[in-house]
Parts: structure tokens; sequence; C-alpha cells
């Protein structure tokens, strides 16, 4: 197996733009198109050349190129190509399909090119590209944010944003150094939430915690590192933190999910008001998300919400988009005939947390078919929250439901190469079957040594 890369494209490098902190984006690299097909003669991997030629001959430019053994056919090759957007890229599909067995277009342009798969990433190393598709950059603040007249605060936010703009896949995430009126608003609110997670919290995140505490240096006067707490979660349950520079699309951040990556940011909220945030920061982060990210259940839970989205229409995902938010976000759950907080937007909110527990909202079972179709408010507390059984209950659901997303595929996350496998042919069905079958038989033969 050969792996190529023939990309020579340099991103933009951030820019300050006049009159503020608000960096603009550098070039949007996935508006590329993959190609994965399988040539009719399979005799040789020698056959890419003649590939290569026929993209020359239609003026189309490739990025990267993969060549591997087919997971679909037996004894055949299988080639990805990412082609810039520009020349004859039409007439050089039509040309590519007629030689090929097996073709499959992944675009991010599918609205306009119909019968193509919404993009979505293969390999981990692919989240790279979304730090050229935030949809709003970390240091740019509306004016009605705490810190949007203190030039200090301005700074560090452009400081945390260019961290995570060149944050790349496989590096270790850079150590921060923060100041003392940052710790001092970590410590108010640590301390705040913390007298409240015995009450409030689900078992499963006041189980986690004290991991948390004597693992990654959660303490009223410390602000522990993403590094420090995404190598704990690798050992709890394989998920990893990674430095975000803003907003996502919800479409690339649940694609995440499907490789057990969260994407987190490291600032914290301004120092005026420490007990107030009017976006995600790195007390919502690593006090309300990070304990259920190390539950295995909860784990699982989140990468199906990450794996249904992977290719799925644009209404789906905004349907994927809310029940992430009634559950991961603002979740609760019953534990021993009480309600429990689990979502992270409860757990890193004092206020709310007490609110959704009183008798003040409306409660309604978790379904996923419903939920998605809930409207929300996202600048005030929440008029309705969904209650799920437990995690398994939850997973399971979410599993029901995104059989019902309309793909001609499905996904399977390998955690051995960290990619995710087009399923879409017998031939991989029944060797994942196999697979299935072996790890039974593991499970088995472990049944037995424990009755004896």
């Amino acid at each position: 197996m050969s792996n190529i890369n023939t990309s020579h494209e340099k991103y933009d490098e951030p820019k300050l733009m006049d009159g503020g902190n608000y960096i603009r984006e550098g070039r949007d690299s996935a508006k590329s198109t993959c190609l994965i097909f399988s040539p009719r003669d399979t005799d040789e991997v020698g056959a890419l050349g003649r590939y290569l030629q026929l993209f020359a001959n239609h003026k189309v430019n490739l990025l990267h190129i993969e060549s591997r053994s087919s997971l679909r056919q037996m004894d055949a090759y299988e080639f990805m190509v990412e082609c810039a957007p520009g020349g004859n890229l039409g007439d050089a599909i039509e040309s590519l399909q007629e030689q090929s067995s097996y073709f499959s277009i992944i675009s991010r342009n599918h609205k306009d090119n119909m019968g193509t798969v919404p993009w979505f990433p293969r390999r981990m190393r692919d989240l790279d590209k979304f730090a050229n598709q935030i949809l709003s950059y970390g240091s740019e603040l509306d004016s009605d944010h705490p810190g949007f007249t203190d030039p200090v605060y301005r700074a560090r936010r452009k400081y945390f944003a260019d961290i995570a703009y060149n944050y790349k896949h496989g590096e270790p995430i850079p150590k921060v150094i923060y100041t003392a009126e940052e710790v001092a608003t970590w410590g108010v609110v640590f301390r705040k939430l913390t007298q409240m997670y015995p009450k409030f919290a689900c078992k499963e995140h006041n189980h986690v915690f004290p991991l948390l505490i004597e693992n990654c240096g959660y303490r009223d006067d410390n602000i522990p590192q993403l590094e420090d707490i995404s190598q704990f979660l690798k050992d709890c349950t394989g998920f990893t933190l990674r430095p975000v520079a803003g907003l996502l699309s919800s479409r690339d951040f649940l694609a995440g999910l499907a490789f057990r990556v969260f994407h987190s940011t490291q600032y914290i909220r301004h120092g005026s008001q420490p007990l107030y945030t009017p976006e995600p920061d790195v007390c919502h982060e690593i006090l309300g998300h990070v304990p259920l990210f190390a539950d295995p259940a909860f784990a699982q839970f989140a990468q199906v919400i990450g794996l249904a989205s992977l290719g799925a229409p644009d209404d789906y995902i905004e349907k994927l988009a809310t029940c992430f938010w009634f559950t991961v976000e603002f979740g609760l759950c019953r534990q021993n005939g009480e309600l429990k907080a689990y979502g992270a937007g409860l757990l890193s909110s004092f206020g709310e947390l007490e609110y959704s527990l009183s008798d003040k909202p409306e409660l309604r079972p978790f379904d996923p078919a419903k939920t998605a179709l809930q409207k929300y408010p996202i600048t005030e507390y929440q008029p309705v929250y969904f209650v799920a059984e437990d995690f398994e209950d939850a997973k399971e659901k979410m599993i029901k439901f995104a059989q019902t997303i309309p793909r001609k595929f499905g996904v399977r996350y390998d955690p051995y190469t960290q990619s995710i496998n087009i399923i879409d042919s017998k031939h991989q069905i029944e060797d994942l079957v196999d697979n299935v079958n072996q790890e039974v038989q593991i499970l088995m033969d472990a049944l037995r040594k424990l009755k004896q």
C-alpha cells in the first residue's frame, strides 16, 4: 500500500484585520471533491498511472492520492483522490466511472452536485481541515460581551485562537500559562459548581470527578491543561480533546465525535462576570463535558451521534445537532428515582443546574424522533428538558433513529487505523460478521473459564 501526498497547497496564515482582533479565516481547503474508486482491471497497482493521466487530460489538479487493498473486492485495489476545484471535473468523473468497478463521490458541494455524498473525514488527520472551516473566530467578540472593551482580554482570546488555528493532528496540545486573573475566575466557578455536584450531578459525573482531581490537576487554584486531560480520557474511553479556534458547523463538530474527538475551547470567560459566559469556555468544556467522556457508556452514546452524522443530508444534521443539544449539552436522567443532570450546559452553569431540577421547566421523555424537532433558545434557560432513563437506553434509541437517515451505505469506526470504513458491499459485511464471530468466541471462552 502506498500513501502519496501530492499537495503543494499553502494555507493562508491567520491575518489580523483592521479595527479589532478578528482573524480572517484561511482558505477553505475542504471545498475539494474526494473520489473513491476501484479499477476494472485488478492485476496491478500500476493502473493508477492511467487514471492520473485522465485527470491531467481534463486539467484537474489533485491535492492528495492514496492507494490500498480494496475492502470491497477480493484481490483488488482501491484509490482515493482529492481533487481541487476547477478543471473539467465533471468530464473526468464521467470517464472515471466508465473505467471503474466501484465509484463514489464525497463532496462539500453536495447541494450543487446532486447524487454525491456530503463530505466527511475518513481519517482522524482529516480533522485538520476543520481549522479553516470555522464559522466565527474565537477572538471576535460581540459588543455586549463582558470582554469587548478589555484590550488585555481580547489579546488573550487571540492568543488562544491562534494556538487552536495552528494545531495539527498528532501534536501535543500546547501548554498554556494562565494568568493570575484567569485562575481566580476559574476558582470562583470551580468552588461554586463542586459544591453543587454531589446533589445535582449524575452518578457517572460524580464518580469520575475525583479521578480528574487526582490525575489531571483539577483544583480551585489551577486550570487543568487540555493535553493532560486528553491523555486521561484516552486511557479511559479512547476519547481525546482537540483545541478549536472558533465555532464549527454542526456537521464538522459532530464528525469529530465519530472519531471520539471532542473539539474544546481553551480560553476562559471574562473575570468581571465569573458566573456568566455567552459562549462555551474552558470551564464549560472541562467541568461540564470532560467527566462524562470518561464514562464508557456515555462515550459510546456520543460516538453514535457522530457516526450517524457522516454523509447525512443537511436536514438530518440539524436533527442530530438538536438531539446533541438536548442530551450531551442539556440532558437529564433518572437515577434511583431522582432526576440528575448529565448535560454539560447544566453542569457548568450553577443557575441553570438548579433551575433544571426544579418544578419550573417542562420535562419530556427522550425520544430522538420527537426531540430532534424541538426548538430551543441559546441565550436563556431551556423551557423544555428531555429525560433519558440511562445512557444505554439513550444509545439504543439513537441507533434506531440513525437507521432512518437516508444513506446508501453504513459507516464503522476502525480503532486500529483511526479511520472510517464506508460499508457498501456484501464482501465487507461478510468480513465484519466473521470478526464479530471471533469476538463472540473469545467472550464465550472467557465465560466458560469463569464457570470453572
